[in-house]
């Protein structure tokens, strides 16, 4: 597939020299985008499925959520770019003359690329941060090319030509949210901050509500990546739990809990008795 989209990649590039279109020069920018973060998507793919260390004691997971970073980050240059290149032309047009059917034939070609790319991409999209955000960008780069191909029939029937600088910053618009979005995601995951779709209450509440539990506190949940989600929490306990010997009963039984109802695999507990709870504080000054 990175094959694929490196070869349309070139082709736009000189379809966009040849043409003089600004519209084939965005989709060939948001082309080489993609074919930079396919390249340090499969990076990081391969860099996280790596084992844990005894340095990395989580293993490389958020490789995944670094590659989705630069991802978003080119996304947003590129868009910056080209907008910037739009408005220019639309002000002051000059002379350019759009070779309107080379445009319509490209454009086409990187659409029919596209496609195929979106299409063997999508499969992984839901489960990978880092693949969503290839995902995203092979998605919008179909949109481009549908906006290159709109903007060549126009010219080519009517010959407007500003509706290449157009079709230019349309391409620009449908860029920015995306990369925004992405850059969102990555920072929520780096930043360490409770996974959207995760609610400490909720989890709280089914905590509280296991037979032996008294109080639970010092709640922490967060990603190490897109959909592997952390959880640690203290949980005081009952006298009669420790008397009875059922804090291994009590662990399973937490540990079933959040893997059944919040999809946490890997959480942690530290079961405390009422009394150490009541002095804790003077631990965390």
């Amino acid at each position: 597939m990175l094959g694929i989209v490196a070869v349309v990649l070139v082709i736009e590039v000189v379809g966009a020299v040849l043409t003089g279109s600004l519209a084939l020069l965005a989709d060939a920018g948001h082309m080489f985008s993609d074919t930079i973060g396919l390249t340090v998507a499969l990076a990081a793919t391969v860099i996280a499925a790596r084992p844990a260390t005894d340095r990395a004691t989580f293993g490389f997971q958020r490789a995944e959520v670094f590659g989705a970073l630069i991802n978003g980050l080119i996304l947003l240059a590129v868009a910056i770019a080209v907008g910037v290149q739009a408005v220019a032309r639309l002000v002051e047009p000059g002379e350019v003359e759009i070779q309107s059917l080379p445009m319509l034939i490209v454009a086409t070609l990187g659409l029919l690329a596209n496609v195929v790319a979106a299409l063997i991409l999508r499969p992984q999209a839901a489960s990978s941060i880092n693949m969503r955000g290839a995902y995203l960008e092979v998605l919008g780069d179909l949109l481009g090319s549908v906006a290159a191909i709109v903007a060549a029939a126009v010219i080519l029937t009517t010959g407007f030509m500003p509706a290449d600088a157009i079709a230019s910053l349309a391409i620009a618009l449908m860029i920015a949210p995306r990369a925004v979005l992405l850059l969102r995601d990555a920072v929520h995951v780096l930043g360490e901050t409770v996974p959207v779709d995760t609610s400490v209450a909720e989890i709280r509440g089914h905590i509280l509500a296991t037979p032996g539990v008294i109080d639970v506190h010092d709640v922490h949940v967060w990603a190490i990546t897109s959909g592997n989600p952390v959880f640690s929490a203290h949980v005081v306990v009952a006298d009669e739990v420790f008397a009875n010997q059922g804090t291994g009963k009590l662990l399973d039984e937490l540990a079933g809990c959040l893997a059944d109802h919040f999809d946490v695999d890997h959480s942690t507990f530290q079961l405390e008795p009422e009394e150490h709870a009541h002095h804790e504080d003077h631990f965390h000054d």
